[in-house]
């Protein structure tokens, strides 16, 4: 493979409410991965341009309102696409910021006349979210959470009170769920945290390693819930998605490779994923989006020790918390029969993790790091008191066979 197939080219939407650190956040991540000695574009902010040249909403009417975001996003696809474009050429690794995306102008926008955009230029929204970025983050504004920073003063077109501002947060946040990699970065630290938090997660969706650069604040946590659903009146806005699972060949016992086919009325998007051993205090995961072609190409390398893992994920916001539930579906092993999910990243603890839970969810317990619930052992086709293929730890499987196999189908439904 030659230099030019080994480039990475990574789409980043960095949005957020007013006061949120887009800007110092953009300026910091750029620096950053240059320092990598990769290459960093950074797409403007085509409303910033739009508005900076004398236009006022409250001079416009409906329809003006309308045509004018209908141009913004015009505006917005193209300018995009000549940085991916020179993205596409680099001879590095090249990093493009996007300073907001195609889906934020829908927070500013009715639904029906959304919808009406959508159809009159035959945009898809669900590609233009899904795949048309690599990463979604959100930076949560000051004016939730971190009220006695929130300024707008030193922001020539920031006119926004601190309850607007905390609406616009909201939505802004909304407009992109159900993104595969949306992450939202609160105010539950320091503001310099708050941007390390922000350049980590992006470091960990590339799979490169910070050492100890950046202090590491947060952590993906699990549960388990216990069903049945409650409708669906009880969520907030939701996604809702098809996600289908297959675990690949690998060279090695410390290494996991699986593929991902994840789509929302009949669009899909793909995911390598390839799971290495621990380098320095970290878990190494390295995804790459393929084409169609690929992920077919791909699946001719399936593991049969595995079955196929089929579910529904539902994404969601409680209270700037992003949470994704994944409810398993047949056909599948018995051991995966009723079994629902929930994960979130979070770097709160004890009692102040449990109040950031959905109150509308029965949350049975913790599962954070247990084996028995790993997507990896819940595939296998094997009993798992018969197969020396259960992973109990990524970073432990050498010594797998020497511990005690003590699981049962009670212990994964949340039964005594």
């Amino acid at each position: 493979m030659d230099a030019i197939e080994e480039r990475k080219v990574y789409r980043l939407v960095l949005t957020g409410g007013p006061c949120g650190g887009k800007t110092t956040g953009q300026s910091r991540l750029c620096t950053f991965f240059e320092n990598l000695g990769w290459k960093v574009f950074r797409v403007p902010e085509t409303a910033t341009i739009l508005l900076s040249g004398g236009i006022k909403f409250a001079d416009l009417v409906a329809e003006e309102v309308y045509k004018f975001q209908e141009n913004l996003l015009r505006t917005m696809i193209q300018i995009e696409n000549t940085y991916f474009e020179l993205g596409r050429t680099s001879n590095k690794n090249c990093l493009i910021i996007c300073d907001r995306g195609f889906m934020d102008a829908s927070a500013y926008i009715s639904k029906e006349k959304w919808d009406r955009m959508m159809r009159s230029n035959n945009w898809n929204p669900v590609e233009l979210r899904d795949n048309r970025y690599n990463q979604i983050i959100h930076m949560v504004s000051a004016a939730n959470g971190a009220e006695q920073f929130y300024a707008t003063e030193e922001h020539s077109c920031r006119s926004e009170g601190v309850t607007l501002a905390r609406e616009l947060d909201y939505k802004a946040a909304s407009a992109w769920i159900g993104h595969p990699y949306f992450d939202v970065i609160d105010n539950s630290t320091d503001f310099e945290n708050k941007v390390n938090r922000m350049i980590e997660c992006v470091c960990q969706k590339l799979g490169i390693d910070i050492g100890d650069r950046l202090s590491i604040t947060s952590r993906k946590v699990k549960f388990l819930v216990s069903g049945p659903m409650p409708p669906d009146t009880a969520f907030p806005a939701f996604q809702d998605f098809e996600v289908v699972h297959h675990y690949l060949q690998c060279a090695g016992p410390r290494v996991q490779a699986r593929l991902r086919k994840r789509g929302q009325n009949g669009r899909w998007s793909y995911i390598h994923t390839i799971r290495r051993p621990q380098q320095h205090g970290q878990s190494i995961e390295v995804r790459t989006q393929l084409s169609h072609r690929d992920y077919l190409n791909m699946l001719t390398q399936q593991d049969d020790a595995h079955f196929t893992i089929y579910k529904k994920r539902r994404c969601f916001l409680v209270n700037n918390q992003y949470f994704q539930m994944d409810i398993y579906k047949e056909p599948s092993h018995p051991r995966c029969k009723g079994l629902i999910l929930l994960e979130t990243y979070t770097s709160l603890t004890g009692d102040k993790l449990k109040a950031i839970l959905p109150k509308f969810l029965n949350i049975v317990k913790e599962v954070t790091g247990q084996p028995d619930y790993s997507m990896f052992n819940l595939s296998l086709r094997e009993d798992w008191n018969n197969t020396k293929k259960f992973c109990y730890s990524l970073h432990d499987q050498d010594d797998a066979d020497v511990k005690t196999n003590g699981h049962s189908q009670k212990m994964i439904n949340g039964k005594a």
